[in-house]
């Protein structure tokens, strides 16, 4: 992949984090997405996009703690998604 076919990709991630079907979800996502992504690793975006791939409601519960997050291989990227939320929100 290029460097042009990688910023596409990026934007374009970066735009369906931010317009999802649930507020919260753009924020969650959508905030990490805007900030973060750009400087991942190929592997971590990767995992990001599959993340995404999962439905709003799931990811809610996922974030909230109402249910324990069930991907160990998306461990890490939902960690890192959610230690940005919650630093957004304690100094935002």
């Amino acid at each position: 992949m290029n460097d042009t076919e990688k910023e596409t990709r990026i934007k374009r991630m970066i735009y369906r984090a931010n317009h999802r079907g649930i507020k919260e979800m753009d924020i969650i996502l959508g905030g990490f997405a805007t900030e973060k992504l750009s400087a991942l690793e190929p592997e971590m975006v990767n995992d990001f996009e599959a993340l995404m791939a999962e439905h709003d409601r799931d990811l809610l519960t996922w974030f909230t703690g109402e249910v324990a997050f069930p991907f160990e291989d998306l461990q890490t990227i939902f960690d890192m998604v959610s230690k940005h939320t919650l630093d957004q929100h304690q100094h935002g």
